[in-house]
């Protein structure tokens, strides 16, 4: 279907090769319309967490515009790093990279209330975890023994279950509202609701584009019900710059070792799930195995994006896996095709205008969102569980496991004793659950008590 329009099937599978201009450009704005919204909804949930709150009324608005702004300016620089290449640097394949929902589950309690780190010691992490991060290149091949799916989807599954709780609080309202009477309301939950159902109609009936981009047109309609509502300012947007420049080291430049840490064991599963991602392209796309040339460019890339990103406020990035499945559903390789995708971030990133119209938008409607979006995540762990053998060695590691990081991260003040940074590491549940599971993967014999149990 595809070959007839836009090339042969032996062009379609280069990542050379360019179609015409007019399918390639709105190819490549499929590619963002997929990605959006998952793209800078963790700037607002980590600019929230840091009190720059939403509206007008915050006197920190200007800074939640601003990292929406660099979420999309900064995705598509990340981008380009991969489709075009910088030396050694990308896979020169067709991978969009985006902001990361994995590192949320550190960096909420990093900036929120008092913060032990604030957006200074999260920026310096973010940096030197990048860096981590790029040097992870070099053996990341050697290092995929100790990251089987038992792990791999335990820190996925341990991602989303840290998330889900913050869709809830968006969708009734947002954190700061709790306890008010307006915190819960049935107002609240009808917009988050109305997000909710359109996503999964157009999901499920629709096709093409309006399937692919359901969760941003869901939020579109949530945010059209919420202007009706007269829950919408629009004064931000016209007080909004048309144009400003990224900006080096806004919110300053801090080490705090707890945000270093967390951010360098998290950059370990990016690169997994880069490398996964980069599978996936290959095989979806080409019908063939990943080269460990452009697996290993594909992790520069993503450290080199990431530390980049901390410099200008902006948050890690890895690829997204939403669109390599775009690849394998158009069936299109061409790397070109994600490069016009990524100029067109570029431009938006650009405009203040743009972020302030993304910014207006009540966290109700952030709420419908995230609840399909950080369900999704914790879905995907359990995806990537289904591939283990459930024998008794392989329960029990996950059993202590998630008990652990889980029950931690629900009872924080049980480790109201430890010093802050290590107290940030074992409450965000990733790490204790992360540790315990790579721990007890390396040294349990294959088999218990000699008993296989295969389930």
């Amino acid at each position: 279907m595809a070959g007839s329009t836009l090339g042969t099937p032996e062009q379609l599978r280069d990542p050379d090769y360019t179609p015409p201009l007019g399918q390639a450009i709105p190819l490549g704005i499929q590619h963002v319309l997929a990605m959006f919204v998952s793209n800078v909804t963790p700037a607002i949930i980590v600019a929230g967490a840091a009190g720059f709150g939403f509206g007008s009324q915050s006197p920190d608005f200007h800074h939640l515009v601003y990292m929406i702004q660099m979420s999309m300016f900064l995705a598509g620089a990340a981008t380009l790093l991969q489709t075009i290449g910088l030396g050694p640097v990308g896979a020169r394949l067709p991978i969009v990279q985006g902001t990361s929902f994995a590192f949320i589950p550190i960096m909420i309690p990093a900036v929120a209330g008092a913060g032990v780190a604030g957006m200074a010691g999260l920026m310096t992490g973010i940096v030197l975890g990048g860096v981590f991060h790029f040097f992870l290149g070099t053996f990341i091949g050697r290092i995929r023994h100790a990251l089987p799916p038992l792990v791999t989807g335990l820190i996925v599954l341990m991602i989303g279950l840290a998330l889900v709780k913050v869709g809830i609080e968006y969708a009734a309202g947002g954190v700061p509202l709790k306890g008010k009477p307006a915190y819960g309301s049935l107002e609240n939950w009808s917009v988050a609701l109305v997000v909710i159902v359109a996503t999964l109609l157009l999901k499920f009936f629709a096709r093409g584009m309006l399937s692919v981009a359901a969760v941003l047109l869901g939020m579109i309609v949530g945010y059209l019900y919420a202007l009706v509502l007269g829950q919408v300012n629009f004064a931000p947007v016209g007080n909004a710059a048309w144009f400003t420049a990224p900006e080096p080291f806004r919110f300053g430049w801090e080490i705090n070792w707890a945000i270093v840490i967390g951010m360098c064991f998290m950059t370990v599963v990016s690169a997994i799930e880069t490398v996964g991602d980069v599978s996936g392209i290959t095989k979806g796309g080409a019908n063939r195995e990943a080269t460990d040339k452009e697996v290993q460019g594909a992790t520069y890339a993503d450290g080199l994006g990431t530390a980049v990103a901390g410099l200008f406020g902006g948050l890690p990035n890895t690829s997204f896996s939403q669109n390599v499945g775009l690849v394998a559903m158009t069936g299109v390789m061409s790397r070109h095709v994600v490069t016009l995708g990524a100029v067109f971030l570029i431009l938006c990133g650009l405009v203040p205008k743009l972020g302030a119209v993304i910014a207006s938008m009540p966290i109700t409607v952030l709420g419908g969102g995230v609840i399909i979006m950080f369900g999704m995540v914790t879905a995907s762990g359990v995806r990537m569980l289904s591939d283990v053998n459930w024998n008794r060695r392989n329960m029990v590691i996950f059993a202590v496991s998630l008990s652990v990081g889980l029950g931690l991260q629900l009872a924080p003040e049980a480790l109201q004793h430890l010093p802050d940074t290590l107290r940030i590491l074992m409450t965000s549940g990733l790490f204790p659950a992360a540790v315990l599971s790579i721990v007890l993967n390396l040294l349990l014999p294959q088999a218990l008590d000699g008993n296989t149990d295969k389930g």
